[in-house]
């Protein structure tokens, strides 16, 4: 299956990265290469970008679509990494930082990932190919475990009951594929849930984060981002459902974070510095053309935050 990934609010991230054609620029999540390779186009030779990306199959393609670029390279690593990667290249700040997060379109359309609700295959559901399945989860975590992971992670309330009947039924055979667990999600809503939209897209978010650690990975990746720009240098961010995008808001909030003495002190004595500035306060979103032309984008929203030139940390 061909690698189909169609970038979202391109050209809003491009704007939003502010590219100096002399500049280092890091994407976190190289995918089908979309936004490297309007990236790499703004760089002059004397600019560089490294993309990551934990699927091989993304790492593979990213690397044939970008091979026209000379100071474009693809890193097979998680974006929670990239300092290391960083400091494996002599690079110590990078000019800007893209991470476009979630599961990409071919994840999804590859139905032998196992990410999709839509079609029979191996429970699977792993960005890296490698540890922990779905198939793993599901049949080795306790009722408990489940119903925890999906009602935080796929803010889903029928949580008990999915994570009840899950167990159920693997005491009856093993849970091996997508269809045999979506049918148990199905049976386990009332039916008025059923008819309003699938109720399979919270369980299936939910175990999927789980398999691939994300919101932990994103934690740790936006630390590494920020920290590694130069003064100046902006970390732009697409998430694509509130738990991220909570994460990723709260993260920049408190890098734009001045003072931080108690309230009741009648004046600061911290000298604590804001050591970003939010370039847009409110997310971006797609506009009306992007939404007809490219469907994935109708919840995505994109942050963006410069380092500041002093501040602390």
């Amino acid at each position: 299956m061909e690698f189909l990934h169609v970038p979202v609010m391109l050209d809003e991230c491009i704007d939003g990265l502010n590219i100096s054609p002399d500049g280092i620029y890091v994407d976190g999540t190289a995918g089908g290469a979309g936004h490297s390779s309007e990236i790499a186009r703004h760089l002059s030779e004397k600019g560089r970008l490294i993309s990551l990306d934990r699927d091989p199959d993304a790492v593979a393609v990213a690397s044939e679509r970008l091979s026209v670029f000379p100071n474009a390279q693809v890193i097979r690593s998680n974006y929670s990494e990239m300092r290391s990667v960083l400091d494996s290249l002599g690079i110590d700040k990078v000019d800007g930082i893209l991470m476009d997060l979630g599961v990409s379109s071919y994840q999804l359309d590859e139905h032998s990932r196992g990410f999709s609700y839509h079609a029979d295959a191996p429970l699977d559901m792993r960005m890296s190919k490698e540890g922990l399945s779905a198939a793993d989860v599901v049949n080795t975590f306790s009722q408990q475990q489940l119903a925890k992971i999906i009602f935080e992670y796929g803010e889903e309330k029928f949580s008990r009951s999915i994570a009840s009947n899950i167990v159920k039924a693997r005491e009856e055979t093993p849970i091996e594929t997508t269809l045999q667990l979506a049918e148990i999600i199905k049976n386990s809503v009332p039916q008025k849930a059923r008819r309003e939209k699938n109720p399979c897209k919270k369980t299936f978010q939910a175990i999927r984060m789980a398999v691939n650690g994300e919101l932990d990975h994103l934690s740790k990746g936006l630390e590494e981002a920020f920290y590694s720009l130069k003064p100046g240098g902006r970390l732009a961010v697409i998430t694509f459902h509130s738990l991220e995008d909570r994460l990723v808001k709260q993260k920049f909030a408190g890098w734009c974070k001045g003072c931080i003495c108690p309230p009741d002190f009648p004046q600061c004595v911290c000298g604590h510095k804001p050591q970003g500035t939010l370039i847009n306060r409110k997310p971006i979103e797609a506009d009306t053309k992007e939404l007809e032309r490219n469907n994935r984008s109708r919840s995505a929203k994109l942050r963006i935050i410069e380092r500041s030139a002093e501040g602390n940390g």
